[in-house]
């Protein structure tokens, strides 16, 4: 799938010159000439990159930068400015975007910054796949380590899978039913207590050094990865 890339600007030839340009070079571009209609276009897409003029009417690019972020995107912004002025570019960057370049710029070196932010992001993705986070608790794919304030601990290829399972769905209550079919399978025949011993370990390392306790006992139903109280 090709990289979408969305440009607000409200100058006719630069949407015109990065339309053909970013095209040209294979990606997916979408256009708006102001920062109303970017921002009503951010609603229906997800975009790879955002491409942002700061002098705009309507809405200019610093507040679409800070209203994108505020609705918890994080697509990369690269801001366009007339500006040069050193507190215009921290104003952006504080705003949340990730590069500034100003006009007139080099077509050369705008396309030189989209690979770079385009490559953070898909590093950046990479490695939060091979990562689970919840609260202060985090379990590496790769390494099989498990992380919880700054101390790690190993676990056992078992007690792996079971937390692992809980940090794909955390807040969501796991039956014992689904937790037994998914660890042990359906033709598990071993002790009926296998569940509760390991939740019982698990427990145990994750809550060592005074950790509050994540993996909460449903009553009657079976488990959920969630703080006390939340």
């Amino acid at each position: 799938m090709r990289p979408q890339i969305m440009v607000v600007d409200d100058d006719e030839k630069i949407i015109s010159l990065l339309r053909r340009s970013l095209a040209f070079e294979g990606y997916e571009v979408l256009t708006a000439p102001n920062g109303l209609e970017g921002l009503k276009l951010m609603m229906d897409h997800d975009p790879d990159l955002l491409i942002l003029d700061v002098m705009m009417p309507q809405v200019d690019g610093w507040e679409v930068a800070q209203r994108v972020r505020e609705g918890g995107s994080g697509v990369p912004i690269l801001m366009l400015t007339a500006k040069d002025d050193i507190s215009d570019r921290v104003r952006g960057l504080d705003l949340g975007a990730d590069d500034y370049l100003v006009k007139p710029f080099a077509l050369e070196e705008l396309l030189a910054r989209v690979r770079a932010l385009l490559r953070r992001q898909k590093e950046q993705h990479e490695h939060a796949a091979s990562r689970l986070v919840y609260d202060d608790l985090a379990l590496d794919l790769d390494s099989r380590e498990a992380i919880r304030a700054g101390r790690s601990f190993e676990l056992t290829s078992k007690e792996f899978d079971l937390l692992h399972l809980f940090m794909q769905n955390p807040r969501r209550v796991l039956t014992r039913e689904t937790i037994m079919e998914k660890i042990w399978g359906y033709d598990f025949s071993g002790e009926s207590n296998v569940l509760e011993v390991y939740i019982a370990m698990l427990r145990q390392k994750t809550e060592e050094g005074g950790g509050k306790r994540l993996i909460q006992t449903v009553r009657g139903t079976g488990y959920v990865l969630k703080g006390e109280g939340a």
